[in-house]
């Protein structure tokens, strides 16, 4: 499967934070952020693993209340159901990895851009 560049197909999860499914496979799924300046990810926690790297801009991460403040080129493992959380602390694009899959994320894939 591959996906197509586009500036499309984004939709804002929470307050300040959109969200794009750019590829998935059978057992993991790459996923776009777009991160609002003073937006917040609340607390959560959920089954799937996750690894993400800050494209650009400045947050701060929460992992199982441990706090770093990212910048670009800084990523992370957040292992399943660990609780964590972020504060945005200038506009930012975050790309994540999960495995497996979140089928919860599959409806923001922007499928319109996607070759099969």
């Amino acid at each position: 499967m591959f996906s197509i560049h586009s500036n499309n197909g984004y939709t804002e999860i929470t307050k300040g934070i959109k969200i794009k499914t750019l590829c998935h496979g059978e057992a993991m799924c790459m996923v776009e952020f777009l991160l609002t300046k003073s937006s917040l990810l609340p607390e959560h926690a959920h089954s799937n693993e996750q690894t993400g790297y800050l494209v650009k801009g400045n947050i701060r991460l929460f992992i199982n209340g441990v706090a770093r403040e990212l910048l670009p080129g800084d990523s992370w493992s957040i292992p399943g159901n660990c609780r964590h959380s972020a504060e945005v602390m200038e506009d930012s694009t975050a790309i994540e990895v999960f495995n497996p899959v979140r089928e919860d994320y599959l409806p923001y894939e922007n499928r319109e851009d996607t070759i099969l």
